[in-house]
């Protein structure tokens, strides 16, 4: 078991607006996991989201699959 914590970041491109979410990429290797949380709620709940899933989310992101119509 490792006992490494997660190292939070908010992305560059969320202009401090508060509606942002904080990733924990440190944890891909040791886990397999991406840990999410609301940046608003720091002490929160936390999403473990798996690898795979969160670069298809990522891809998604960036072929503009969730802009808006």
């Amino acid at each position: 078991m490792t006992t490494e914590s997660p190292r939070w970041f908010t992305s560059s491109y969320s202009n401090n607006g508060g509606n942002c979410v904080e990733v924990a990429s440190n944890l891909v290797a040791t886990r397999g996991i991406v840990p999410v949380r609301d940046s608003k709620l720091v002490g929160g709940p936390v999403v473990d989201v798996r690898t795979a899933a969160f670069a298809a989310f990522v891809s998604g992101v960036r072929a503009g699959t969730f802009d808006a119509v």
